[in-house]
């Protein structure tokens, strides 16, 4: 029998999965951590704890108790929150903690400088996105401005996966997918990096060499495999962002194809039939070459319920809250009696990218109860995500199927609440590990294990979420919009 292992890093929590030639999953790990917030709208992990560490945990996990030979592990495929931006030295050693993707609105000032510089129209013909607090670049000058000793010390600007395939392998590079959000720094038609839009954010020889997903890096060098307990000389692909890992692991293959991933965002990929590029969702060159996503995120999703599960809910245990926060919830009516949520608590992305954005909870009265505020919640993350669905179609890429996967898919009022918002049936699949499980058989192609078109039998399809539209939420959705609208200009005078 041969394996192949996935490990996933993402804001919360770190997993792993051991998978083999038949997709069957033979060992999991995982393992918590902190995402740092040292300012409101800054966002950071600790790369050396969070990162490297908890990966190290994984393998000696899963090594541990599957009884497993490392011997046998014949690829190893690694996935991460992303984009990230993370100065190291010559050796890979972290200068500070890595900024986090678009949670992080600290470079808000370098947005807007290196949109008006270059111009928003060139920045999306040659980048494929708006510079938004999802943009490296902007946190590379941030980087330059503000921590300049820092920036002077750096060898290397990494990403999350870029950082650990460099730990294992000694390898500096990085994927297409991941790249494309470095902008201003990297062509969509030429799929390089460029310095002509913006010659002083960083030379180009600090920039990871450009990769593709599918391909291998390098192989596990002496010292990972000591720390590791992988065998030496064991081959590690290049790596991606977690969400496409997530997508790749429910077979977000054919275009049309869209990837809802309930976790601490909401992350939406659709395979896309060619290169779409709107200043309201994102482009990305797909996981291989000649391929197109478009992808969409909101700030905070799954994050607001464990929030109001931690402030609101401390009467329940950790491992009772949710279960009777749902059944509380089922109590409260469609529409939650007249209570709108706007979910803006890290600010928002798309299709909003305002940073300045606030969360709010709208229209109470003395017969609310908690059971009402928890259906506000679901329903507000759902109208988020209904904006970015109306926009896809707005865009001619309505999904021709919609699979969701992640930790949210547990929650079936999350679910049920996000069809009947969006109007869109979804496909949940046997498998929801989610990227780990997409990294491992992102592994097995790779060194040939696997085709592509084996998904489909590695991880079938088992239920489908029906949607069941409502007169109250078509209202509620228009009010949403308008809520936002009216409150935005307060928003950004908060502190």
């Amino acid at each position: 029998m041969t394996y192949t292992l996935g490990i996933d890093i993402g804001t919360y929590e770190t997993k792993g999965a051991l998978v083999d030639q038949t997709g069957a999953i033979q060992a999991q790990a995982s393992r918590g951590h902190k995402m740092l917030v040292p300012k409101p709208g800054w966002a950071e992990h600790n790369p050396e704890q969070d990162w490297w560490g908890d990966f190290v945990f994984i393998c000696k996990t899963i090594l541990s108790e599957s009884g497993v030979d490392a011997s046998q592990i014949k690829a190893v495929a690694c996935s991460a929150i992303g984009p990230c931006m993370l100065p190291v030295d010559e050796s890979g050693n972290p200068l500070m903690n890595a900024v986090l993707y678009g949670v992080d609105g600290r470079a808000e000032a370098e947005v807007r400088e290196l949109t008006k510089r270059i111009g928003e129209e060139t920045v999306i013909k040659r980048c494929g996105n708006a510079l938004t607090s999802q943009s490296v670049g902007p946190k590379i000058l941030w980087l330059k401005r503000q921590r300049p000793a820092i920036y002077s010390e750096t060898a290397y600007i990494l990403s999350s996966s870029s950082f650990i395939v460099m730990r294992l392998t000694g390898e500096v590079v990085i994927d297409h997918y991941t790249a494309a959000n470095f902008s201003p720094l990297y062509d969509i038609e030429k799929q390089e990096w460029v310095d002509d839009l913006a010659d002083d954010i960083l030379p180009m020889e600090k920039l990871p060499r450009l990769m593709w997903s599918g391909e291998i890096a390098g192989h596990i060098n002496k010292e990972a495999g000591q720390m590791t307990g992988l065998a030496f000389g064991t081959p590690v692909t290049v790596g991606t962002i977690d969400a496409a890992a997530e997508a790749l692991s429910v077979g977000t293959d054919a275009c049309g194809d869209m990837m809802m991933m309930y976790g601490s965002t909401i992350f939406i990929i659709l395979k896309a039939h060619s290169m779409v590029t709107d200043p309201r969702i994102w482009y990305a060159p797909w996981l291989f070459k000649g391929e197109h996503a478009s992808m969409a995120g909101l700030a905070t999703s799954g994050t607001l319920t464990h929030w109001f599960r931690d402030q609101i809910a401390r009467d329940y245990s950790l491992q009772d809250a949710f279960p009777a926060l749902a059944k509380e919830a089922e109590k409260s009516p469609p529409g939650a009696n007249g209570l709108l949520m706007l979910p803006y608590f890290s600010g928002e992305r798309t299709p909003l990218h305002d940073v300045h954005a606030k969360g709010a909870m709208f229209g109470f009265n003395l017969t609310h109860t908690r059971g009402d505020m928890y259906r506000a919640l679901i329903e507000g993350i759902a109208h988020g995500t209904r904006h970015v669905t109306d926009t896809f179609a707005e865009l001619d890429q309505a999904p021709r199927r919609l699979l969701a996967v992640g930790g949210g898919t547990k929650n079936s009022l999350w679910l049920q609440a996000t069809s009947d918002i969006t109007g869109i049936d979804q496909i949940v699949c046997e498998k929801t590990n989610g990227a780990s499980y997409g990294d491992a058989f992102l592994a097995a192609v790779a060194v040939g294990l696997a085709d592509r078109s084996d998904i489909a039998l590695w991880n079938p399809v088992v239920n489908t979420i029906t949607a069941k539209p409502k007169a109250v939420y078509d209202k509620a959705h228009d009010l949403f919009r308008r809520l936002y609208q009216q409150t935005k200009d307060i928003a950004s005078e908060l502190t």
